[in-house]
């Protein structure tokens, strides 16, 4: 069994407004093996970047390490989104229409994997992550043209 921890944010300024994502990929002693920040775009709420962030997560984790290496690791996805963590275990209720897509577009990506535990952590404990969200979005505002 592999473990690895997978920290995961995401961001956006306004709310809703620009969004972006962050993930840190760890091995089972906290050492970082890699990390990704994308831009999603405008009009978008914290909300939609937090789910979005773990979307990417499981996708990217099977196209690095391959379907066989998720089949049989054991992921734990830690995030400081209280909401995302208590709703994807069950102890929230999912009222939002596009929160209740992005919760089952991850439900069945965790089917690939051997286990994903979801926890909430402290934001200062996700400070990795939430670095690559303002990467991101440091980095689209930087390329947006003035004419």
């Amino acid at each position: 069994m592999k473990n690895i921890v997978i920290y995961t944010d995401g961001g956006s300024r306004g709310n809703p407004g620009k969004a972006a994502i962050g993930v840190v990929f760890c091995n089972e002693m906290g050492q970082v093996i890699q990390k990704f920040g994308e831009y999603l775009g405008d009009g978008l709420t914290n909300n939609d970047a937090e789910y979005q962030a773990v979307i990417f997560a499981l996708k990217k984790f099977k196209a690095v390490f391959g379907k066989k290496m998720a089949e049989i690791a054991e992921v734990e996805v830690r995030s400081d989104s209280e909401l995302l963590v208590n709703q994807m275990n069950g102890k929230y209720k999912l009222e939002n229409e596009k929160i209740q897509k992005f919760f089952i577009e991850i439900w069945n990506l965790k089917i690939d994997f051997a286990n994903v535990k979801f926890k909430a952590i402290p934001r200062e404990k996700n400070k990795e992550a939430d670095a690559m969200v303002n990467e991101a979005l440091d980095a689209q505002v930087g390329s947006q043209k003035l004419f």
